[in-house]
């Protein structure tokens, strides 16, 4: 899988895509990220991107013009290219399972007061991943890079990814590790018994419990 991350601010990827499963999905050649700067696109001579808006208003508004250029230069025909935005779609993991199919996606980071209406028309998809404003789109490519290529095949077990949340909309059940006893809380004893059917069966009830406590909260 390719990706290329089109913003205004490489430097906020360097952390991301250096450490932990990113970097070594990068490192067996399963992922290939590429940060773009899309100010590198502008034909301004102090490469601009960003003007006022029509009509007046606060803020800047990202342009056609750079971005447009970006996007043509490197979409092929396995692109699918996403907008962060906060009136998208709101991204789940049934969604993250979608695009892990897909060969090359484009992400783009808004900034400012956001995009030129037009900037839609040669996007695919536009994602939220909340009902809040952000100060910028690179946060949300990022967790959606990271819920996306934990699924590509190679980067994580299909064991582990089996039993995570959501695979079936419940939440994951409660795990514990050494001490048994840490500060007077306890190891349930049912892991403790050897008993795998019964385990199973708790840890299946932990997920209904934990689930319907997160839906009434």
């Amino acid at each position: 899988m390719k990706i290329d991350v089109l913003t205004l601010f490489p430097s906020m990827f360097d952390g991301f895509i250096n450490e932990s499963i990113i970097k070594r999905a990068k490192d067996k050649g399963i992922v290939d990220i590429n940060i773009i700067n899309f100010r590198d696109y502008s034909l301004d001579k102090n490469k601009r991107v960003d003007d006022y808006p029509y009509g007046g208003g606060a803020g800047m508004v990202l342009m056609c013009e750079p971005i447009f250029r970006a996007i043509e230069d490197i979409r092929t025909s396995d692109s699918i290219v996403i907008m962060l935005t906060p009136s998208g779609k709101l991204f789940k993991e049934s969604i993250a399972y979608d695009l892990s199919k897909y060969k090359h996606i484009i992400l783009l980071c808004g900034h400012y007061e956001g995009f030129d209406e037009r900037i839609k028309s040669i996007v695919d998809m536009e994602l939220s991943i909340g009902d809040y404003v952000l100060t910028g789109g690179e946060v949300p490519s990022m967790v959606v890079m990271d819920a996306v290529i934990r699924l590509v095949d190679g980067v994580i077990s299909k064991e582990s990814l089996v039993s995570e949340s959501f695979n079936d909309d419940n939440v994951d059940y409660p795990v514990y590790t050494k001490p048994r006893e840490f500060r007077g809380m306890k190891v349930p004893e049912v892991l403790l018994s050897g008993n795998h059917k019964e385990i199973d069966a708790w840890r299946e009830e932990q997920r209904i419990s934990l689930t319907n406590s997160r839906e009434d909260s």
